[in-house]
C-alpha cells in the first residue's frame, strides 16, 4: 500500500521459469474468439447478466497463461479517484479505502489511450508507490467509458505482444458491456410496454371488442387502450411515437397517462389532445413525435373521435352491401 491508502496499479508477476510467449505470432482474431468463447462459457453457466468481474477473473484463469498474464485488478471510478474493487485470482472483497488518483499518470494515459504499457524506468512511475509491491511494468486498460480500468500483473520484456492481447481484451469486453446494456435497456421498454396494453378487453353495452399488438421490432412505441369514462361511454386510444426502443416506450406511457388523466378530470377531448401535444412537445426524450388516434364511444353508437396523424382507422359497417368507411378528418401529429 502506498500513501494515504493508494496503492499501485500493478505488481510484479511471481517468480519462476520464463516461458515462450506465443502472442506475439498469434491472429488478433483467434484471441478476440477465445475471450468471447470465455464470456459465454459463464453466460451458459445460467447467468443473464455476466459482471465485469466475472470475465475478468475468467479471461485471467483460462488465458493468462497463453498471454502472460499473471493476475489482474479492477478498479471502478468514485468521484476523481478508482476503487479497488477485486483482485484476481482472489476475487471481490477487496478494502475499497485503496483508492488510486485519477490524475496518476498512468492512470490517465490508461484513460486516454484506452490501452497503456510503461516499463519500469519511466519516469512518469512513482517510484515510491510502484516500489511497494516490486512493480516492473504497468499494464492496463480502460472500459465502459471510463468507469473501470483493470491493472494486468504481466510478465516484463513483451511489450508489443501484451498491448496487443489487452487491446483484444478491451475490444472483447467492452464489446460485452455494449451488449448487455443494449439487452438491459430493451427489457425495460417491454416492461413499460406490456405495463400499458390491456391485459383484455371491456364488456361495454352490446359490442363485441378485441385488441392486439403486435410489434414489426422487438419493442415498438405503439399502443392502444380502453378507457371507461362512464357507464354509458368508453375511450379507445390507438397511439404510436416515433422510434423504438426505450425513449419511444417512455414516450407513449406518457401518452397513456395523459389520456387517462385527462379523462378522469373530465377534461373534453380537445383540451385533453392540446395538453398532450404540449407534453409531447416539451419533452427531451428523442423520440417527440406522435401519432394518436382517440374516440368515445356511446352505448348508443354515437362515436366522436379525434385523429392527431394517425393513419385512418376505417368503419366496417353491419350491412355489408355498404361500403367500408374510413375516418379521415383530422389533423397533424403531436409533438410540433
Amino acid at each position: 500500500m502506498g500513501p494515504n491508502g493508494r496503492v499501485p496499479l500493478s505488481a510484479r508477476q511471481r517468480p519462476g521459469p520464463k516461458k515462450e510467449f506465443t502472442v506475439a505470432t498469434s491472429d488478433p482474431r483467434d484471441l478476440l474468439r477465445r475471450v468471447e468463447e470465455v464470456v459465454q462459457q459463464i453466460e451458459r453457466s445460467g447467468r443473464d447478466k455476466v459482471p465485469i468481474h466475472s470475465m475478468i477473473e475468467a479471461i485471467v484463469r483460462e488465458l493468462g497463461g497463453d498471454v502472460d498474464i499473471a493476475g489482474a485488478r479492477l478498479y471502478q471510478r468514485s468521484a476523481e479517484d478508482y476503487v479497488l474493487m477485486a483482485r484476481f485470482p482472489g476475487g471481490l472483497a477487496v478494502d475499497d479505502s485503496l483508492r488510486v488518483p485519477r490524475d496518476y499518470a498512468p492512470m490517465e494515459l490508461a484513460l486516454m489511450r484506452g490501452v497503456v504499457y510503461m516499463e519500469a524506468d519511466d519516469p512518469r512511475l512513482d517510484a515510491a508507490i510502484e516500489s511497494m509491491i516490486g512493480a516492473e511494468e504497468f499494464a492496463a486498460i480502460e472500459v465502459d467509458s471510463e468507469r473501470y480500468v483493470i491493472a494486468f500483473d504481466v510478465e516484463p520484456g513483451h511489450r508489443d505482444a501484451i498491448v496487443n492481447a489487452l487491446g483484444v481484451i478491451r475490444h472483447a469486453v467492452t464489446q460485452k458491456i455494449r451488449e448487455q446494456e443494449v439487452e438491459e435497456i430493451f427489457q425495460q421498454a417491454k416492461q413499460i410496454q406490456r405495463s400499458i396494453l390491456p391485459t383484455e378487453s371491456p364488456k361495454f353495452s352490446f359490442y363485441d371488442i378485441a385488441g392486439r399488438s403486435d410489434s414489426l421490432d422487438s419493442v415498438g412505441g405503439d399502443i392502444f387502450d380502453y378507457i371507461p369514462i362512464h357507464e354509458g361511454i368508453l375511450g379507445v386510444a390507438i397511439a404510436d411515437a416515433s422510434g423504438h426502443g426505450l425513449p419511444a416506450a417512455l414516450q407513449v406511457r406518457d401518452v397513456y397517462m395523459g389520456l387517462r388523466m385527462g379523462m378522469a378530470r373530465d377534461l373534453k377531448i380537445v383540451r385533453t389532445v392540446e395538453r398532450l401535444n404540449q407534453i409531447i412537445h416539451n419533452s427531451t426524450l428523442t423520440s417527440r413525435f406522435v401519432s394518436l388516434f382517440y374516440g368515445e364511444l356511446e352505448s348508443n353508437g354515437l362515436f366522436i373521435y379525434v385523429n392527431a396523424g394517425h393513419p385512418a382507422p376505417f368503419h366496417l359497417r353491419k350491412d355489408p352491401r355498404r361500403p367500408t368507411m374510413s375516418l379521415r378528418e383530422g389533423g397533424p401529429i403531436l409533438g410540433p
